[in-house]
Order: structure tokens, then C-alpha cells, then sequence
């Protein structure tokens, strides 16, 4: 109805039967904010136990059935570590395990890498299986200038690649060795297809034009400490080991780092090989100039190295019936790189292969007893300083 003015007045009515309408509106926003904090708070829940390893707690006892290996990656916290454990069949629940932690500090320290575990084993147990140091296998170092194969030096063997993979292969599983032969991580090498074992590109022309087969991948692996998993096959091993040192020659900027030197990628690793070899660090860039005008004036590089890495020896100098042998290796009767890198190469003797210091050396000798170099412009010159080397007994 309207007043005078033809205004509505207001229904007294009106008001009392629009509220109940209000008021279930209401509750069902308040049921539909519940279900959605529930939903949320559940989520976060299973994220919370998830990340931490809470969770029901069941135990086993006993000693175990049977041994597993089981991964620990970079970055993961003992909650991760608990949850993979309970998937590997290792402990009955996550929680096991972290509560047998909180007593044992040592599970904070606990590095990457493979580990040998007994299935169904007690958390108590889990923890003091995972940081005993016995444990932990698969831990392979090759360390700047190692070559594929074993390197003699009177009664010292020096192990190469091809010893320290089968090495860091081996673990005892249920009574069994998982070691994969020298021979079998040869015979991969030298037969299968580099692209299927995970090459890099710009590496698998040059390397496999190699003259002999088993030095088909030297080089290529790059110094550093890797983590290879026991129970592999040789050729799983051998992915692995590429596909982590690849990463690696990637970081140091290769095949980029080639770009501007005027040499293939390859040829930069080649280098870097025989700059490993020939020289200290501190001479790296000088050893690495002389590469570079001796390439450029078309001599024979003469690098001892080179001959040596056929024979298997580590020695600075060569004999005269060595360097009179034939063989694609010799830089002394041969001019030019040798085809493949003769060592693992670092990081600090690729950067010097990419860029060598100025100077107008074309010799060089170790003239120090601490490794360092004198270099030279003439032959006289050099004569002088191996006179130099000779009184200070530097070789």
C-alpha cells in the first residue's frame, strides 16, 4: 500500500518472512566453509606426514629377510628418507624409523649415495643399519688426469676408470657379489653404440673414429666423485656414469666453450688432456699457448704424455726406443693432436684449452722439483732451461 505521497509504506509482514531464507543461506555458507577447511586441513595434513614421516606406527622385529639397495638423493630430509625405506619394504612405517632417529644424530649426516639395507627390519635397527659406514656402496672417485686404464709405476698400480667403476660396483646382496668385471665394462665400451650409451653429440664422431676401442670414452668422464648403483648391469653402469659426467662437461660450458678457439669441442677436450698431463695448475695457460703455436706452425707437438698413455706408464720423460715407436699416439713422429684425450680432465685445464695465456712460447720443461715449467721462444733457450732442470733435479 502507498501513503498519500504515493510512497510505499513499509510491511511490518515483509521482513519476518524474508529472515528465514537469510538465515539458511547463512548456515549452508557456514557447512560449505567447514567442508572446505576440512579439505584444505587435510591436505596439509598428508603434506605434513608426508614430509616428516608421520604416520600410523607399525614395527617389524627380527632380523630382517633380505637385503635391498636403497638410494638416499641430495636434500633429503629424514622424513623422505623414512617414507622410502617404508616403500622399500625396509621398515613397517615411516614413523618407525624417524622416532629410532631422534636418538641417533649421525641420521643428519647421512650423504647421497646407495645403501645396502635389510627388509623388515625394526626402525632402531633401520637407523643403525643406514649410518653404519659399511654400508654405504657404490662410491666412485676419479680424481684429475686417471686414465681408463690401470697406470704401473715400478710396483705401484695406479687404477684407472676401468678398475674404479668395478670396484665401486660391487656389494654383497644375499650372499652375492654384484662386482661387474673389468672385462665386461671394456667389452660395453668397446662395442656398443655410443649414442645408446648416452654420449654427448658433439663427442660421438670423433670418439668413435677412436683407433683402438676400449679408449673410445677417454676423456669423457669427468673428474669428480659419482654414485653408481651395485646390481647394475655393465651397460647401466655405464649410462649413469656419462649421463652424471655430461651434466658436468655441460656446467663447465661445454661444447660452447669451443666456440671461439677455432677447435672442435672434441679437439678442446683433447687438449685439456694433454694440458692435464704435461703441467701443473699454475703453467696450465702456458702449457695451453704452446698447444696452440706448435698446432698453428704445423710441429710436432713432442708431448712425453702422449707416448707414455700407450705404455701405460705415468713417467715425465720418454725413452728413445719409445718415442721411435709408430702408433697414432706418438706426437713425436706424428703432427697434430692425438684422436682421443689421453686422462679425465678438470675443470681448470678445459677453461685453459679455451683460452691459453699470450706469449710466443713454443717450449717447455718441467724445470722445478715442485712441477713448474720454464718456457722458451728458441731451441737454445729451452736447451738452457733443461740444463736448468737437470741441476735441480726436477726429473
Amino acid at each position: 500500500m502507498t501513503d498519500e505521497l504515493g510512497f510505499f509504506e513499509e510491511d511490518e509482514e515483509q521482513p519476518a518472512k524474508r529472515k528465514p531464507r537469510r538465515d539458511r543461506r547463512r548456515v549452508k555458507l557456514a557447512v560449505f566453509g567447514l567442508v572446505l577447511l576440512a579439505i584444505i586441513g587435510g591436505g596439509v595434513w598428508y603434506g605434513i606426514r608426508t614430509l616428516s614421516g608421520i604416520g600410523g606406527y607399525d614395527d617389524f622385529s627380527g632380523a630382517g629377510e633380505s637385503d635391498v639397495v636403497v638410494e638416499v638423493k641430495g636434500g633429503d630430509s629424514t622424513g623422505v628418507i623414512a617414507n622410502r625405506l617404508k616403500e622399500e619394504g625396509v621398515v613397517a612405517s615411516a614413523r618407525a624409523f624417524t622416532e629410532a632417529a631422534e636418538s641417533e644424530s649421525k641420521v643428519r649426516a647421512i650423504q647421497p649415495g646407495f645403501y645396502v639395507m635389510r627388509t623388515k627390519v625394526s626402525g632402531t635397527d633401520a637407523v643403525a643399519k643406514i649410518v653404519n659406514p659399511a654400508s654405504r656402496v657404490g662410491n666412485l672417485q676419479i680424481k684429475a688426469g686417471t686414465q681408463f686404464d690401470d697406470v704401473t709405476s715400478g710396483a705401484t698400480v695406479t687404477p684407472g676408470v676401468y678398475t674404479l667403476l668395478s670396484k665401486a660396483s660391487c656389494a654383497e646382496l644375499n650372499g652375492k657379489s654384484t662386482c661387474v668385471p673389468v672385462e665386461e665394462l671394456r667389452k660395453v665400451v668397446e662395442s656398443a653404440d655410443l649414442t645408446t650409451l648416452g654420449v654427448p653429440d658433439w663427442a660421438v664422431p670423433d670418439a668413435s673414429k677412436s683407433p683402438e676401442p676400449k679408449r673410445k670414452l677417454e676423456g669423457l668422464i669427468m673428474p669428480d666423485v659419482y654414485e653408481v648403483r651395485p646390481g647394475s648391469t655393465a651397460e647401466e653402469l655405464w649410462k649413469k656414469l656419462i649421463a652424471d659426467s655430461s651434466a658436468l662437461l655441460q656446467s663447465v660450458g661445454m661444447p660452447a666453450l669451443a666456440d671461439a678457439t677455432g677447435f672442435t669441442p672434441y679437439q678442446m677436450l683433447v687438449m685439456g688432456s694433454l694440458i692435464q698431463r704435461e703441467a701443473i695448475a699454475g703453467d696450465f695457460s702456458k702449457v695451453s699457448r704452446v698447444t696452440y703455436n706448435r698446432l698453428a706452425k704445423t710441429m710436432k707437438l713432442e708431448y712425453d704424455s702422449t707416448v707414455n698413455y700407450v705404455l701405460d706408464r705415468p713417467a715425465i720423460r720418454t725413452r728413445p726406443e719409445d718415442r721411435a715407436k709408430s702408433g697414432p699416439y706418438n706426437t713425436y713422429a706424428n703432427t697434430g693432436l692425438p684422436p682421443t684425450p689421453i686422462a679425465a680432465v678438470s675443470r681448470e685445464a678445459l677453461e685453459a684449452a679455451a683460452k691459453p695465456a699470450e706469449g710466443t712460447w713454443v717450449f717447455f720443461v718441467r724445470c722445478q722439483k715442485d712441477g713448474t715449467s720454464c718456457f722458451a721462444n728458441t731451441l737454445d733457450e729451452h736447451n738452457a732451461n733443461i740444463a736448468l732442470a737437470q741441476r735441480n733435479e726436477a726429473y
